[in-house]
């Protein structure tokens, strides 16, 4: 990477740190952020909002630093989490009523898709397959992409299927007096076919399959990390939690985050980039 690349990656980073402790501490500390939400949602926006505040900003910050340093582990944590804040808030943009904080919400949202389509950029004509051993049993990585792409096609097509043969809003939709579900609209049309093309590159053995394969995998963790935090904190506000989808996302969390060591701990060692 560039030193000139490297300094807008690190004003870009800086800027979105700023814009997303500033944005979380008042969905945690200000009570009325979340006012014109019903309390179930409200209850979610303070849960993420407190994993963003204390886990996200400083691993992003981290993660930087060690990305500054040419470590490769830090370069895809760095993507990962990235990667993570821009579908957050892109939730944050379309899925929160409008409140004094959405111009926040839309800078957050414009620096980290920035940011991250640069970093991006950054590793054009790198060979990021000549930084791992060969012995990475690919198809192993590439079908459990598969299977979280199954399994959350399958969640969210059990809520959508039925209402549209039934020609009414999916219950998440209604609930939370929204036009559409962002969460289905960013995970069918976006995310979920970003991680079976991955899978697919990786077990073809392209460069990209190993570039994303870990970004892809660092941002499922922090997802179900943050998911954690929504259903711990309607849990406290007294809200009713389906059990079944809080074991979706420890289980998410607990094997995304055994598949992310077992794939960095086959990296070379060395910072050369």
């Amino acid at each position: 990477m560039e030193k000139q690349q490297l300094i807008i990656i690190q004003s870009l980073t800086i800027v979105l740190a700023i814009s997303l402790t500033i944005v979380s501490y008042f969905g945690v500390f200000v009570e009325n952020t979340y006012e014109r939400e019903v309390s179930s949602m409200a209850a979610q926006g303070v849960g993420q909002d407190i994993v963003n505040l204390f886990f996200i900003v400083p691993v992003l910050i981290i993660s930087l630093l060690t990305m500054q340093k040419n470590n490769r582990i830090g370069i895809f944590v760095f993507g990962g989490t990235v990667f993570y804040i821009l579908y957050s808030f892109i939730i944050y943009c379309m899925g929160v009523n409008f409140n004094k904080l959405f111009l926040l919400y839309c800078l957050t949202l414009c620096l980290s898709i920035y940011l991250f389509i640069f970093y991006i950029y950054s590793f054009k004509g790198i060979n990021i397959k000549s930084w791992f051993w060969n012995n990475i049993p690919l198809k192993l990585f590439g079908i459990y992409l598969l299977i979280i792409s199954v399994v959350f096609y399958f969640l969210w097509l059990t809520e959508i299927v039925p209402a549209l043969l039934n020609n009414i809003a999916p219950q998440s939709v209604s609930d939370y007096n929204l036009l559409v579900n962002p969460v289905h609209v960013v995970d069918m049309a976006f995310v979920l076919p970003g991680l079976i093309v991955t899978s697919i590159l990786l077990m073809k053995r392209h460069s990209l399959g190993y570039f994303f394969t870990p970004i892809f995998l660092v941002f499922t963790v922090l997802l179900a990390i943050a998911l954690t935090g929504m259903q711990v904190m309607m849990k406290i506000r007294g809200i009713v939690v389906e059990t079944s989808v809080a074991s979706v996302f420890f289980a998410l969390a607990t094997f995304s985050s055994l598949f992310l060591i077992a794939f960095l701990d086959r990296l070379k060692k060395g910072n050369s980039i």
